[in-house]
């Protein structure tokens, strides 16, 4: 048997601080949700129990989860998701160019106004959305102005997505100024004094060069997005409910915890199977096979 004083930077890792931390307060709770993803509720005395479980050890609650509403629910998360996080990326581009190229002593503020919405509420600024975008807010008394109008803009999936990319934009836009800021910006110079446009010299240098800011935007909006809950539920209204809202009601006024562990579970691998694509697709770029 191996000593462990042989490997004691693995070992002082594993027993750190940190490790605590996540097998505390991450991989037990998440192990206690999977065994309780397969129990159902028990019954005492002919009588629903409210707080206690039966270890089943069946797959009910995953084959019921699997019912065409909730993957309805479910694939409504990934392409409203999958929506709000490409219009971040579009979004993210000119923003971290804008702030990248900005003098320097107004970085540090454009920085604080890209991340000063996050000292407040979700909540609160969601209710503050809600402001801008009903029939008689913000936006319509603008339109007026000008004879438009008024239009509903609430509970519908614009609405829902437009609410996504107003609270998840930042995190595209951080990841790809700390890309961009590390940038040689002589390879743009290089490519536009040979001759390339500046649609090519994006295409074919800043694109490449910036990809792991991408990559990491990607991440950090995407998942975020796909088990938000409270976006859909203030801005679409019960019609517009996504796999969040089914995991969020099942774990509240329905007060079935086996059922919404189980559907978030199913959200969990779906989160892997999109991710695992991502490097599908990242390593065929490079030529690679997987």
């Amino acid at each position: 048997m191996d000593n462990w004083k042989d490997y004691r930077k693995v070992f002082f890792t594993l027993v750190s601080p940190g490790s605590l931390w996540l097998v505390v307060f991450f991989l037990i709770p998440m192990a206690f949700l999977f065994v309780l993803s397969f129990s159902e509720k028990a019954t005492i005395d002919g009588v629903i129990s409210a707080t206690e479980y039966n270890y089943v050890s069946t797959f009910s609650n995953y084959m019921d989860a699997a019912g065409w509403n909730y993957l309805v629910l479910l694939w409504r998360a990934v392409l409203w998701s999958a929506i709000a996080t490409f219009i971040c990326l579009i979004l993210a581009y000119p923003l971290a160019f804008g702030i990248s190229f900005a003098p320097q002593k107004w970085r540090p503020l454009l920085l604080l106004l890209l991340i000063l919405p996050f000292w407040i509420n979700l909540l609160i600024r969601t209710y503050a959305l809600m402001q801008v975008l009903r029939t008689q807010g913000l936006l319509n008394q603008f339109l007026g102005i000008f004879g438009i109008g008024p239009f509903e803009m609430l509970y519908n999936s614009g609405a829902v997505i437009l609410g996504l990319i107003y609270c998840y934009l930042p995190f595209m836009v951080l990841p790809l100024y700390s890309t961009v800021e590390r940038l040689d910006k002589s390879y743009l110079e290089a490519s536009l004094d040979l001759g390339a446009t500046q649609a090519t010299t994006f295409w074919r240098v800043t694109l490449p060069l910036t990809m792991p800011g991408v990559i990491t935007g990607i991440i950090l909006v995407f998942i975020p997005c796909l088990g938000s809950f409270l976006t859909s539920d203030l801005l679409g209204g019960p019609n517009s409910w996504t796999i969040g809202n089914a995991i969020q009601n099942q774990f509240g006024s329905a007060n079935n915890w086996p059922f919404g562990a189980a559907l978030s579970f199913i959200l969990m691998f779906a989160t892997f199977l999109a991710m695992y694509a991502r490097h599908l697709f990242a390593l065929r770029s490079k030529g690679v096979d997987a």
